[in-house]
């Protein structure tokens, strides 16, 4: 039990050695550290250390080798990975079959076993570090920091590099200076809007209340984001710092997270950290000797997109049904069970240890004027690295996708870059040397949203990408308010039309009109944000849309209604494999042999064919096309 400063630095101390002695050799073994996220262990990470387990007491190697599962490395599309310290060799693609070559090589021999280095896809040189990806390059570490390197579920590797250090920082100083550091860094919200946090905490904080609360939202909801998962996966009792140090500065001794129930190992390693913390008395009555008490609750969400706001999630975590409420009050004067309370997402909440730590000044020279500090993007789609990535603010949309994220798959054209989710909006090549900021996605026709970029190629057709995106909405309204209730179901039949050719120009006006209404009536975030996807595709695409609806066509071959599968007769060999893989008895062969060919080629009845697609993936001559 530590239950002085005094004594919370002498254990820390101790942990900080035995860390140090791990990564640096000195405790005379070898340590393997396996990526446990979500991905990784969906693919078998897990099974992989236990393979590494066994055979390694079966050669005798059990007390000179350890392994161990860490946070999230965020390279996920090159996962599962595997590093191997004191020589901080990474492998990547790893598969349970590989582990008796990296024991026999690495672990016994001493050689590095080339094939599971990453491969820099510019030189083709062979990477054996971490560090000298380029990847990992422009990246900057705050809010990630130790995911990838400490064990998620031991307390002691957490005090070893560096957790409750600002806590400690933050009880010698009063709870208006905590918030003043705050102020003076110049955080921002991580989770939407980018409200400066400070002020946040210093409404609360001037309200007059025997109760007072902090929540922390960790309901991400937006497709393709995975940012606050990989963070409670990976580090979570830097979450649950900054939770404290939230709490002491507003004057609350009690805290929520709220967390999807979709996030398993997020819950679990969460409920693991803080019964932890409450063993050793970091949490709870008197915290180090102080007049500090606190404690945290976990609250699991039922996968309600529309709880990701904050008023719905006070209602939720409140037993009641998750909807949002009429503000102001805010929150911040009139929250859970009507008390004063802040929220904040985990992003934000994992930023806070280091600004008390570190200090505000060294987290506000990184950064953009208006925007302090590094955002947490999930970079997905086309994209060749998909993964979690953590950069300045002021990085170019150019250096996000085309440096870190490696470039479009296949050399194909980049399209547009989708931010914010559902409530944010595209943009096109035009932007892709513009900073990414808080203030300059809004001023550009997105926004930050949580951090989700989903990045489309030449491929993609926009139209139906507003389509997926207001299905999504649709789906997710709380239907409380009749603009975001009605509104967004007149938008979806719109463009359900337009993309199945049944649309008009008059359509095009109708959009535009309803956007306008739902945006400016709504009653939350949900329902103002939610016409974005559909106006900046239409902004930026409206060609598309009057392809649709003019010519009948969709110039990127997406929906089906406006496309036809289509042999080429002269490249047609006649091998009949798309007729056998045809679902619905579709093609069948014609009388034109093609001139040096011994078979008569294929057709496709187009008054039969469903476009499933299954014939152009099995034509090896590539004679099948859409138009």
């Amino acid at each position: 039990m530590i239950t002085t400063m005094d004594a919370l630095n002498e254990k820390t101390c101790a942990c900080t050695k035995a860390l140090s002695e791990k990564f640096s050799g000195e405790d005379g073994k070898r340590h393997i550290l396996l990526c446990g996220g979500t991905g990784c262990l969906s693919n078998n990470s897990k099974e992989i250390k236990e393979r590494f387990e066994e055979r390694l007491e079966a050669k005798g190697l059990s007390d000179k080798v350890t392994v161990n599962i860490v946070g999230c490395f965020g390279f996920c599309s090159q996962g599962p990975f595997v590093k191997i310290y004191p020589e901080d060799t990474l492998y990547r693609l790893v598969k349970i079959e590989d582990v008796d070559e990296i024991i026999q090589t690495d672990i016994i021999n001493n050689t590095v076993v080339y094939r599971l280095l990453y491969v820099d896809t510019a030189t083709g040189e062979r990477v054996t570090k971490q560090d000298d990806i380029n990847f990992y390059k422009k990246q900057r570490r705050v809010a990630l920091k130790n995911c990838g390197e400490i064990n998620p579920e031991d307390i002691n590797e957490a005090l070893g590099s560096g957790a409750f250090a600002g806590l400690t920082r933050a009880l010698s100083m009063t709870p208006q200076e905590v918030i003043d550091e705050v102020l003076a860094s110049g955080i921002r919200g991580r989770g939407g809007a980018g409200f400066p946090s400070g002020k946040k905490w210093q409404f609360a904080r001037n309200v007059e209340s025997d109760e007072k609360y902090v929540v922390c939202n960790g309901d991400e909801g937006d497709p393709g984001a995975f940012m606050d998962r990989s963070i409670l996966e990976g580090n979570p009792l830097a979450v649950i710092e900054g939770m404290m140090i939230a709490g002491y500065a507003i004057g609350a001794s009690e805290g929520y997270f709220y967390v999807r129930a979709e996030y398993p190992i997020a819950v679990g390693r969460l409920k693991k950290a803080i019964k932890q913390a409450r063993e050793l008395g970091l949490l709870g009555k008197n915290i180090l000797g102080t007049d500090f008490s606190f404690d945290c609750h976990l609250r699991l969400g039922a996968g309600a997109f529309v709880c990701g706001e904050e008023t719905a999630l006070l209602n939720s975590i409140e037993g009641k049904r998750g909807m949002p409420r009429p503000r102001p009050p805010f929150p911040a004067v009139k929250g859970l069970w009507e008390k004063p309370t802040i929220i904040n997402n985990v992003e934000t909440l994992a930023c806070i240890p280091f600004i008390l730590r570190e200090g505000a000044s060294e987290f506000a020279k990184v950064g953009t004027e208006g925007s302090k500090g590094t955002k947490v993007f999930a970079l997905g789609g086309k994209v060749n690295n998909v993964g979690l990535v953590e950069v300045p603010m002021g990085t170019t949309l150019r250096e996000l996708i085309y440096d870190i994220g490696g470039g479009i798959p296949g050399g194909k054209k980049f399209k547009a870059i989708q931010t914010g989710g559902p409530s944010g909006g595209c943009l096109t090549e035009e932007f892709l040397d513009e900073p990414i900021d808080f203030d300059n996605l809004v001023a550009k026709g997105s926004m930050m949203g949580s951090g989700g970029a989903i990045v489309m190629d030449e491929d993609n057709c926009m139209v139906d990408v507003a389509k997926f995106y207001m299905e999504f909405i649709c789906d997710e309204s709380c239907g409380k308010c009749s603009p975001c209730r009605i509104g967004t179901k007149r938008m979806l039949e719109i463009l359900t039309r337009i993309t199945e050719g049944r649309g008009t120009m008059k359509d095009l006006d109708q959009l535009e009109e309803l956007a306008k209404t739902v945006k400016t009536n709504s009653l939350c975030a949900l329902g103002q944000t939610a016409a974005n996807p559909v106006t900046s595709t239409l902004n930026h695409f409206r060609d598309e849309y009057i392809a649709h609806i003019r010519d009948k066509k969709c110039p990127s071959h997406v929906c089906k209604n406006l496309m036809e599968y289509v042999i080429d007769k002269n490249k047609c060999v006649g091998c009949g494999l798309c007729a056998k893989g045809c679902p619905v008895g579709a093609i069948h062969k014609t009388d034109y042999t093609p001139e040096g060919h011994k078979l008569p080629s294929y057709t496709i009845d187009t008054s039969k064919c469903i476009k499933c697609g299954a014939c152009i993936s099995t034509c090896r001559m590539r004679a099948i096309s859409k138009q």
